[in-house]
């Protein structure tokens, strides 16, 4: 500081000029800071609010500093203060994409800086050490080191480790830094320390390591001491099996592990067992032969062994089943790897992570119990099944990346000719090939075994893990697009680092491997196949999609309509599967699927349906639930019904690596995070949950990608919907049902998951309606593994017929007569039949009817007068004569005569003049009838 100038620093020490490096991780550096958070803005139920995120923070270990586990919101802070524009740099490990990492910088308003505009931290392959820089500009930086997990019930997540942190562009330094144990500086100038050997150590600021006790006295890479070698045990060394000799004999060979540290001098130590015990070989695998040599060489094309015979053809009309079947390890395959790794230091680095042992398989030593061991098959291709021999290639039309797990955890054994036959042509979406592999696992700590597939050499993802003892059992992986594959096995026998071995007795055996249909495979058997023409003699020939090999003439024969052609036989009609009620077949036969439309007969009346308007994808979003840390996220559903041709629709996608990738290669067909099926979900976290820009989707997960049938019963292949799973219906409509399957197991769900659409009429709702779940299990699924689902639509009402409508007559006018027609009230019917137009029919009118009645009323009016006024005059006559009579016998004056004498006769006419003086009354009347 006096001289203002520049010194070069001294042994022992070093300096970064204008920068400062973080390398030594054994304790939190002085001005770092951890704050947790928990950033969801919108927090759950009272009785069910988050638990603290207080415990949550950035851990460090030795070399590295390691992230939070939890889905807490954890950040790594450090503040520094540039005097001029510098950068800064650091090593990461990000390899779990259920973990977000964003690292970006802050001035001291607490405002993002420019230079992170793009704060997402890529991810690094499994073992690799990735690296970030950003630049910085003079002034208060604050750095940020954010971490996030997005658990969502899932297990823990692997931690982000960073290490080596530099910044530049610091005020100059005016001291040197003295080097930290286990490191040395011997020249002038150093802007590092080397790192000391293996059995040396040092003390801070040392020039140069010292030498431990070479007998008694061991140290690992970077010590800062020496430690006792202990004494020699059992999980000191371990066996291998040498190459076969020309006698047919392997040697059975005992090692130390490397590098030694135990002692053998010891009390209570144990020595090395004796070597060179010679077992006779195991015979070669499956497809490859021993031509007298120490070593098994494949068969030649169209020739098999089952690896203790010669190789021999195929007998006409066969080919070969073609791919690689490992069960006997005497030495390691051609197409197989093995290496060791470890995060924190290079122990391992050129061990091998497995050895053969003759029946199996194991994993290796390794130099530390928290080693990866791995172990890589490489498979160039697996053959697409040729289409009448055309040339292999193209792209699927689903451009689809689609790959099914399953489980058999029942043991057994595996033949290669239980593989797809190669005369087979690869539809859509078909089985191209599999891998298989048998395994059991013996721990006593916290073990992990990882099986991951590479395709293409892009990025290596997890497919399946297991953790802790397994007993053995069978893995089963199926591939349905043509590519190069790469599968790695990574076993690890703990994750925290130990000084000393306290589970080197932990190991993984894989018993076999069987890889299906692989390109430049061999065979183990030959199968039938189908015979070309009498021109090209016994040679064989591809099939087309969806034909079977005939059992009489081994001619291929297309399957019969409505059936599909199973992927693991084509010899005989029983090849070709029926197709489940209301489905059918793809033209090639290859899956079944709904067309859209439905027929059910009910009291002798037919409803016909058309779901074509519903064929597009429907989208459910339930929830809200939260985790135990408070995290707000959805059940997002995706739903393909019908139609299409079988092509699964529904698509559901993990956009957490849309956050970390910068650019996305244009048209790349490599959909790793993309899943079609027909029915999918996705995990939804809200952008203002975690404070990102978008909303996140992830945990992507294929409910069915297999179409079973549609029908009106609520029970098909033993998937049942409960009555008091949904609402009763309204109406007399019968529901239909739309029942799938996932060939996708996982652990509790050992037969796959399975989904039920019920399609419910409802005319309130038009257009795509309402899908909805059962009120009893707002997820969708009471177990996990079978899901139910509503959906309400009045485009799910069957078509209109005659029976759906009603006529009204009108009245007849000017003798024309409407008859209109009317929709039966509520309507439970959508499009079918129209209503017929207004039909005008001729009639007789009623004022034509009036004039009749009128006219034939007036006449029986005159009618009855004159037969009153008859009849009344008449009765004047009667009345007259019997008066006359009445007083002629009051008189007496003469005999009463003869009534016939005297009474005018009828029809003579009365000459006197009647004069009535006084009509007499009615009741004179009737006295003079009584008198």
């Amino acid at each position: 500081m006096k001289n203002q100038v520049c010194s070069k620093c001294g042994e022992g020490t070093y300096s970064l000029g204008s920068g400062i490096k973080f390398d030594e991780w054994d304790e939190l550096p002085a001005g770092f800071s951890n704050v947790a958070t928990f950033m969801d803005t919108v927090v759950g139920p009272s009785d069910s609010r988050p638990d603290g995120c207080n415990n949550s923070s950035w851990i460090p270990h030795g070399n590295y500093i390691e992230s939070n586990r939890d889905d807490c919101t954890v950040s790594l802070i450090y503040a520094v203060h540039l005097k001029k524009s510098g950068y800064v740099f650091f090593e990461y490990q990000y390899v779990d994409n259920n973990i977000f990492f964003e690292f970006f910088i802050q001035n001291d308003q607490c405002q993002e800086m420019d230079t992170t505009a793009d704060k997402w931290v890529k991810l690094t392959d499994n073992g690799e050490w990735g690296s970030h820089s950003v630049m910085l500009k003079s002034g208060t930086n604050i750095l940020y080191w954010r971490t996030t997990g997005i658990l969502m019930g899932s297990k823990a997540v692997k931690p982000v480790l960073v290490k080596n942190i530099t910044i530049e562009g610091v005020a100059y330094t005016s001291e040197c830094f003295p080097c930290k144990p286990g490191t040395f500086s011997n020249k002038p100038g150093s802007f590092n320390c080397q790192v000391c050997p293996r059995n040396t150590y040092s003390e801070k600021g040392a020039k140069e390591c010292i030498k431990c006790a070479e007998d008694s006295q061991f140290s690992e890479e970077g010590s800062s001491e020496c430690m006792e070698r202990p004494p020699c045990t059992m999980k000191d060394y371990f066996q291998i099996h040498t190459p076969c000799d020309e006698e047919g004999k392997t040697q059975l060979m005992y090692k130390w592990i490397e590098p030694k540290i135990c002692r053998e001098d010891l009390t209570d130590a144990i020595r090395l067992p004796p070597s060179g015990e010679k077992k006779d070989c195991p015979p070669c695998n499956p497809g490859f032969y021993n031509n007298g040599s120490s070593s098994c060489h494949p068969c030649p094309p169209g020739m098999f062994s089952d690896g203790t015979k010669e190789c021999r053809p195929c007998p006409a009309g066969t080919e070969p089943a073609l791919g690689f079947e490992y069960k006997w390890w005497n030495v390691l395959p051609g197409n197989m790897k093995t290496s060791c790794f470890n995060v924190g230091n290079s122990k391992c680095d050129g061990m091998n992570g497995w050895e053969v042992a003759g029946d199996h398989i194991q994993s290796g030593a390794g130099g530390s119990d928290n080693d990866y061991l791995i172990l890589n098959l490489h498979i160039p291709g697996f053959k697409r099944r040729e289409e009448h021999g055309s040339q292999r290639g193209g792209k699927s039309d689903l451009n689809l990346f689609q790959i099914v797990f399953r489980t058999d955890y029942k043991y057994c054994n595996f033949n290669l000719s239980t593989r797809p036959p190669t005369s087979m042509t690869g539809a859509m979406g078909s089985e191209l090939g599999r891998i298989t592999f048998v395994f059991e696992t013996l721990c006593s700590a916290d073990c992990v075994l990882y099986f991951m597939v590479d395709i293409n050499r892009k990025s290596t993802n997890v497919v399946e893990s297991w953790g802790g003892t397994k007993e053995k059992q069978a893995y089963t992986h199926v591939i349905f697009k043509n590519a190069t594959f790469t599968f790695t096995w990574a076993f690890q026998r703990t994750n925290q680092g130990q000084d000393n071995r306290r589970f080197i007795n932990d190991m993984v055996k894989i018993y076999s491997i069987t890889a299906a249909n692989a390109v430049d495979g061999v065979a183990s058997s030959c199968r039938a196949c189908a015979l070309g023409s009498e021109q090209s003699g016994s040679s064989c020939v591809p099939c087309p999609p969806g034909h079977y090999i005939e059992k009489e003439t081994n001619q291929c024969k297309e399957c019969p309509p409505d059936t599909y052609l199973s992927i693991h036989q084509v010899y005989g009609k029983e090849a070709c599967i029926p197709c489940g009620p209301g489905s059918r077949s793809t033209q090639d036969h290859s899956v079944c699927y709904s067309d859209c439309f439905f027929h059910h007969e009910k009291e002798n009346q037919s409803l016909h349906y058309d779901f074509s308007h519903l064929s597009s994808v429907g989208s459910l979003m339930n929830g809200p639930s939260f985790t135990s840390k408070g995290t707000k996220y959805f059940h997002f559903f995706n739903i393909s019904l019908c139609g299409h041709e079988g092509k699964k629709m529904a698509l559901c996608t993990n956009n957490i690596t849309d956050f970390t990738v910068k650019e996305m290669v244009a048209g790349s067909d490599d959909y790793t995070n993309l899943v079609g099926a027909y029915i999918c979900q996705s995990t939804i976290i809200p952008s203002e949950s975690k404070g990102f820009r978008a909303a996140l989707s992830s945990q992507s997960i294929i409910l069915a990608d297999t179409f079973l049938g549609v029908t009106v019963e609520t029970t098909l292949q033993n998937i049942n919907i409960k009555e008091d799973m949904f609402p009763i219906p309204p109406s007399q409509i019968p529901d239909v049902h739309f029942f799938y399957k996932s060939s996708t197991t996982t652990t509790s769900c050992a037969n796959g998951r399975s989904t039920a659409v019920k399609m419910r009429c409802n005319p309130a709702k038009a257009g795509a309606g309402v899908i909805s779940v059962p009120s009893k299990c707002p997820a969708g699924t009471c177990d996990g593994c079978t899901f139910y689902f509503l959906w309400e639509s009045a485009e799910a009402c069957p078509l209109c017929t005659e029976h759906d409508f009603h006529e009204i007559e009108g009245a007849c006018k000017r003798g024309f007569q409407e008859t209109l027609y009317v929709w039966n009230e509520p309507k439970w019917c959508i499009k079918g039949i129209s209503l017929p137009e207004k039909k005008l029919s001729t009639c007789e009118t009623v004022d034509f009817w009036l004039k009749v009645g009128a006219g034939v009323g007036a006449f029986t009016a005159v009618l009855l007068v004159a037969l009153t006024c008859y009849f009344w005059k008449k009765n004047q006559k009667l009345e007259y004569k019997y008066s006359k009579l009445v007083m002629t016998t009051n008189s007496k004056e003469c005999e009463l005569p003869a009534a016939d004498s005297c009474a005018i006769m009828e029809g003579e006419d009365n000459e006197e003049e009647v004069v009535y003086s006084n009509k007499q009354s009615l009741l004179g009347k009737l006295k003079s009838l009584a008198t």
